[in-house]
């Protein structure tokens, strides 16, 4: 099993811990097995996925015990967003990581664009992440820790009818730039752009099959990527890329140049 590498960090005597935002599927599950299987210990948060986060849980430490503990919090909520920090520091004694994964997404387009709509948005996509980062500052500064946070190729590239989602992205990528100056030199921040890697499980023009082929053909890689594809990045820059800070890293085949 890899051992974990992090400079500055504090692995010598236990296990690191990583919180992963909305792991209990797709994306976040994937993420949540890799660093599993890195020696990782995972806080798997949720919001409304219990089952999926239990049966997650459940899977992990059947493999190594006492590697891996659920948790739900509303990201929207900044209550509920400092209870997550604390417990997930509180349950193993450490936080050695945060990946910002959780995130909404939904078309709004202009016209019928509401305010709900803006705070769901925001509230998931850059507000509860960037409470969040404050939460575990602290945390992950005495442990040389890393912030992963997982942005969209469009937060560069608008996408039509999608204007508040692609706001709130674009947020999330100053945030890693504006947190990696203010948290260094002890704590290292860096993003994530995917592009075409599962299709929205929203009943979303995307989702049929002629905009499936449309969006694959405008790809130089001419595929979807896959999770792992995400997992694999995430854990380089946790682990490996100790001199990488304030980057955002598109995921996306090449797509961005064809926007």
């Amino acid at each position: 099993m890899a051992e974990p590498e992090a400079q500055n960090a504090d692995y010598s005597a236990e296990p690191p811990v990583v919180l992963i935002t909305g792991s209990a599927r797709r994306i976040g599950a994937c993420l949540a097995r890799h660093f599993h299987q890195n020696n990782y210990r995972i806080v798997i948060h949720y919001h409304h996925s219990v089952a999926d986060a239990e049966t997650l849980c459940k899977e992990l430490n059947a493999t190594r015990a006492d590697s891996a503990w659920s948790i739900s919090a509303d990201l929207n909520d900044t209550a509920s967003v400092q209870q997550l920090a604390l417990r997930s520091i509180q349950h193993w004694g450490r936080l050695d990581a945060l990946i910002n994964n959780a995130s909404s997404f939904y078309p709004t387009p202009l016209p019928t664009a509401t305010e709900a709509n803006w705070l769901e948005l925001m509230g998931n996509n850059l507000q509860g992440p960037f409470f969040l980062c404050q939460a575990v500052s602290q945390e992950l500064a005495t442990r040389g820790g890393v912030i992963v946070n997982i942005a969209d190729i469009h937060a560069l590239q608008p996408l039509s009818k999608h204007s508040i989602y692609c706001i709130a992205k674009a947020g999330n990528i100053m945030m890693t730039k504006a947190l990696a100056k203010d948290l260094a030199p002890n704590v290292r921040v860096n993003g994530i752009a995917p592009g075409v890697i599962l299709w929205p499980e929203n009943n979303i023009p995307q989702n049929s099959k002629n905009n499936q082929e449309n969006i694959l053909h405008k790809i130089p890689l001419n595929r979807m990527g896959k999770p792992e594809d995400i997992a694999h990045l995430a854990y380089f820059l946790i682990a490996k890329a100790h001199y990488i800070s304030g980057q955002t890293i598109a995921v996306d085949g090449g797509k961005h140049l064809n926007l």
